[in-house]
């Protein structure tokens, strides 16, 4: 299975110039899996401290557009989140998985656990959704999902090790500072998982908005790195060895009871 990360830059002006790109990447690689970062077909809402209405209007639908596209990139399947609000009108940060053979992305989990701080006024624009982490299907594969900060609660990197996951998929939007600490907590929710550890990260340069740094990866069930992005390889593409994964679970520390 070959499974490819990318880091995006999602400012107006850039977006197209990415995707376009990230089309040619995945064609060349041939690319089976494709993982999304946190909403990055809008820019990044939560950089205001003030939610607006109209703007997550315009988010929700330019990721309705986005996505009826995906078949363009030729993948087999693909992971991402978009801004959404549900029947009673609330608005979520909803994990969808996409499948080339429906060509139709279907819901996979919202997110939990909502930062509230400059530049990721997530718990200001939207609501927490619940505290449910269900296993997501595509190509044959078993997929769990933690977006961003949900990565840090490792409780349920165990429970997708119990749910036997093949990926475990973290779709972020973080800043230049912490992308060591974050590719660390990577390493650490791939072992705990017994899955290979699947991030993609928004991208924006040094000094602008949003502070998105990269430094997306692909990280083997015993928390080697075998593929990072940087500013000038935005994406990386590795193939992986879903029967490792599998024979993962029942080695160390997985198979420890708790």
């Amino acid at each position: 299975m070959k499974v490819t990360v990318c880091q995006i830059d999602p400012r107006p002006a850039e977006l197209d110039q990415y995707l376009n790109a990230l089309k040619d990447h995945v064609t060349s690689e041939g690319t089976d899996f494709l993982l999304l970062p946190e909403m990055c077909f809008f820019d990044w809402l939560a950089n205001d401290a003030t939610p607006d209405a109209a703007r997550w209007a315009d988010a929700v639908a330019a990721h309705e557009g986005r996505i009826a596209q995906l078949s363009d990139l030729g993948v087999g399947g693909a992971m991402g989140t978009r801004p959404i609000v549900n029947a009673a009108g609330s608005r979520r940060n909803e994990a969808y998985v996409w499948s080339a053979d429906t060509n139709s992305a279907t819901p996979a989990h919202e997110k939990y656990y909502l930062p509230d701080e400059p530049g990721y006024y997530e718990h200001t624009w939207y609501d927490r959704g619940p505290k449910a982490f269900d296993v997501a299907r595509v190509l044959g594969m078993r997929i769990g999902v933690q977006i961003c900060t949900e990565m840090w609660f490792f409780e349920w990197a165990r429970h997708y090790a119990a749910s036997r996951v093949d990926l475990l998929c973290v779709p972020r939007a973080t800043p230049h500072g912490s992308v060591d600490k974050w590719l660390a907590g990577g390493q650490a929710a791939a072992v705990c998982s017994g899955a290979y550890c699947l991030s993609s990260n928004l991208w924006a340069p040094k000094g602008a908005a949003p502070d998105a740094g990269g430094l997306s990866w692909v990280i083997d069930p015993e928390g080697n790195v075998l593929a990072k992005t940087d500013p000038d390889n935005p994406f990386a593409t590795v193939e992986i060895d879903l029967g490792f994964a599998a024979a993962s679970k029942s080695t160390y520390p997985r198979y420890v009871p708790e």
